[in-house]
C-alpha cells in the first residue's frame, strides 16, 4: 500500500474542514437569506476558505515534516556530512518512507562498518601475536646456543661449529622475516612501483623450476612445465612475477608430497593469460582458504613453521598480483593437492 504524501494529508485535511463548515454554515445560509445571488456568494467564499485553509495546513505541515527531517538528517550526517539532500524536498512524494529507508540504510551501514572494525582490531591482534612469535623463535634459539658457547662450549669442538651454525641458520631466518615485512610493507605503500616490460611467461616460469629443481629434487618432487606452441608474452613487471612463481613454487614443495609432482600450466585467454600451478599434496581446508593470503596466516602451525618460510610468501604474492590489477584465486581440498591460479595482462 503506498503511503500518503504531506501534500495528500493536506488535502484531506481541507476537504474534511471544508465539508464540516460546510454542513454547518449552509443551512444557515439558506434560512437568513433567499435567491440564487447569496448561493453564488456563499459558494464562492467557502471555496475561497477551503483555498485558504489547504494553504495553511499544507505549509504547517511541509515545515513541520522539514524541520523534523532536517533534524534526522543532522544526526546522520554526524558520521556521513553528504546526507542531507542539498535539493528541495518534493512534498508530493512520500517524504517520511524515503527518512525511514534513508535511516535503515545508515543503520545497516554503519553496523556494517562496526562489524568492519571488528574484524580488523581481532587481525591486528592476531597479526602482532604472530609477528611477535615468528620474530621470538629465531632470536631465543640463537640466545640459547650463544649462550651455551659462552658458557664454555666455544672449547668445545664437538659442539661448537654445529652450535655457530645453528645460530647461523636462525640469523638467516630472522633477515629473511625482516626483508619480506618490508617487502610487503613497501607494497602495501605503493613504494616499490611496478617496472612494466614485456617478456615471456612460459620461459620465465622455466627459468624460476630450473632454479628450484635442487630443493624440489630433496623431496623427489617433479617440476613439469606444461609446453605451449607459441610464445606468450605478458606486460608486467617481470622481477616480482619472478618471485611469485618462486613463492608458489617453493609453497608447493614444502605441503607436497615425497615422490609427487607439480605442475605449471598456462591459458591464453581473450585480454589475459591465466596460469595455474597445481600439486598433489596435503591440500588445505575449506574453512583456510578464505584466510590463506593473509600474514603470518599458516594452516598447519606446528608443521607449517616445521617446514620452514615466514609465513608472508602467499601474502607478497596477493600484493603483487593485486598491484598488477590483475586476480589470484585458489582451489583445493584436504589431501587431494591445491591449484594456484592467477592472471597477467597479455601483450597485444
Amino acid at each position: 500500500m503506498k503511503e500518503e504524501s504531506p501534500h495528500d494529508i493536506a488535502r484531506k485535511i481541507s476537504i474534511y474542514i471544508y465539508l464540516v463548515l460546510t454542513a454547518t454554515l449552509l443551512p444557515l445560509v439558506l434560512y437568513y437569506t433567499q435567491g440564487w445571488k447569496a448561493m453564488a456568494v456563499f459558494t464562492v467564499v467557502m471555496l475561497v476558505v477551503f483555498y485558504a485553509i489547504w494553504r495553511l495546513i499544507r505549509y504547517n505541515i511541509e515545515f513541520f515534516v522539514y524541520r523534523r527531517i532536517k533534524l534526522i538528517y543532522k544526526t546522520i550526517s554526524r558520521l556521513k556530512t553528504d546526507q542531507f539532500p542539498q535539493e528541495e524536498m518534493d512534498f508530493d512524494s512520500d517524504i517520511i518512507g524515503e527518512v525511514n529507508k534513508d535511516v535503515l540504510n545508515w543503520a545497516r551501514e554503519s553496523k556494517n562498518e562496526i562489524e568492519q572494525l571488528k574484524e580488523q582490531a581481532k587481525y591486528r591482534k592476531e597479526f602482532i601475536g604472530n609477528l611477535a612469535h615468528e620474530l621470538r623463535t629465531p632470536a631465543f634459539n640463537m640466545q640459547g646456543y650463544l649462550l651455551t658457547l659462552l658458557e664454555g662450549g666455544l672449547e668445545d669442538p664437538k659442539i661448537n661449529t654445529k652450535y655457530l651454525g645453528r645460530a647461523d641458520k636462525n640469523l638467516d631466518r630472522l633477515i629473511h622475516l625482516i626483508n619480506d615485512l618490508d617487502k610487503i610493507s613497501r607494497l602495501e605503500a605503493g613504494e616499490d612501483p611496478l617496472e612494466m616490460s614485456e617478456f615471456d611467461l612460459c620461459e620465465l616460469a622455466n627459468e624460476i623450476s630450473d632454479y628450484q629443481e635442487d630443493r624440489a629434487s630433496k623431496r623427489q618432487i617433479k617440476i613439469n612445465v606444461i609446453p605451449i606452441n607459441k610464445p606468450l608474452k605478458v606486460l608486467a613487471d617481470k622481477e616480482k612475477i619472478s618471485q611469485v612463481f618462486s613463492n608458489l613454487i617453493v609453497n608447493a614443495i614444502r605441503y607436497g608430497k615425497e615422490e609427487g609432482w607439480i605442475e605449471i600450466r598456462f591459458y591464453d585467454m581473450a585480454d589475459n593469460v591465466l596460469v595455474e600451478i597445481e600439486d598433489n599434496g596435503v591440500g588445505i581446508a575449506d574453512k583456510s582458504i578464505s584466510r590463506l593470503f593473509e600474514r603470518f596466516y599458516r594452516v598447519d602451525k606446528s608443521r607449517a613453521r616445521n617446514a620452514g618460510g615466514s609465513g608472508l610468501g602467499l601474502a607478497i604474492v596477493k600484493h603483487i598480483i593485486d598491484a598488477h590489477e590483475q586476480t589470484i584465486n585458489v582451489r583445493s581440498a584436504t589431501g587431494e593437492g591445491s591449484v594456484f591460479s592467477f592472471t597477467l595482462s597479455k601483450v597485444k
